[in-house]
């Protein structure tokens, strides 16, 4: 294993000009040759954007497959990016709510789903006013990649945080506006936690639900990170505070706000979320479904 880290660690030392090329002969052999995961993929468009023809879906998927091979060779370049050129290819818009939150005294949810590329995001810990950045991961069964993607989260100063581990801290720590916890919140739960589903892309869609707990029992800041590719190598992240409607956030209202403002994101570039994800598997598991329209 110390092999391949090392491997995999001079890899990530190449330009990514060079790194694309490794991506673009990953394309072909996906997209051509092997067809990973083509059907899951196909039928998750389809699903989910109903009204669009066959041909729309078609060119959503290839540039799916070019997007998520621009992905895996900057999850690479990750191991090794420095700070500096990582916050010159992730540009932050709105950095005020965190300023706005840090004033109010209040800790921050910050709700990012599977759209290209959310792990590019770490080095925001070092522009932010927070002490404390937590990247919030579900553990893998690989303890090499479990190491790895650790490594890579804990960089620029962040204190990465399992699922399990995390929301026994959050009510632990001061709630005093000096902690960012970063979810991925659109993970699908297992099948033993599917209690609750809402309507997300057309289809019933099975939601974690732990940060909505937090948010019916504590006064935290929940920020929605809105992402996308400016072009190859550059993104962009937006950030949105969510509100409840009325003085405090009641029982699944911030789940349904921002699956409404994921799905928002996702249908102006549909082309830049994991679609191989088997997102909806447990749908038919759900225990309370929410056909209301946030």
């Amino acid at each position: 294993m110390n092999f391949l880290i090392k491997i995999l660690y001079l890899i990530s030392k190449l330009p990514l000009k060079i790194l694309y090329i490794f991506s673009d002969v990953m394309f072909f052999l996906n997209y051509y040759i092997v067809g990973y995961r083509k059907k899951v993929i196909t039928q998750n468009l389809k699903n989910s954007f109903p009204e669009k023809s066959d041909e729309e879906i078609r060119d959503i998927r290839k540039k799916f497959y070019l997007n998520f091979s621009d992905y895996l060779v900057e999850t690479i370049k990750s191991f090794s990016i420095s700070e500096t050129e990582s916050r010159v290819r992730m540009q932050h818009i709105n950095q005020e709510v965190f300023h706005d939150a840090k004033r109010e005294g209040k800790n921050i949810i910050l709700l990012a789903g599977h759209v290209f590329n959310w792990e590019w995001m770490n080095a925001f810990a070092a522009i932010i006013p927070q002490k404390h950045c937590h990247p919030v991961y579900r553990k893998v069964n690989s303890d090499f990649w479990e190491n790895q993607m650790k490594k890579v989260r804990n960089k620029f100063g962040n204190e990465a945080l399992e699922a399990n581990e995390v929301i026994i801290n959050i009510f632990r720590s001061k709630n005093d506006g000096d902690s960012t916890y970063m979810f991925v919140a659109d993970q699908t739960p297992h099948i033993a936690h599917v209690n609750y589903g809402l309507e997300f892309l057309n289809q019933r869609t099975p939601a974690f639900i732990g940060y909505d707990k937090l948010a019916t029992r504590m006064d935290l800041a929940f920020i929605y990170c809105e992402m996308k590719k400016v072009k190859r190598g550059y993104y962009q992240v937006n950030y949105h505070r969510i509100f409840p409607d009325g003085e405090k956030f009641v029982e699944h209202e911030v789940v349904k706000k921002f699956h409404k403002l994921l799905e928002n994101t996702l249908r102006k570039r549909p082309d830049n979320y994991l679609w191989s994800h088997r997102k909806w598997k447990y749908q038919d598991s759900i225990k309370t479904f929410d056909s209301e329209k946030k």
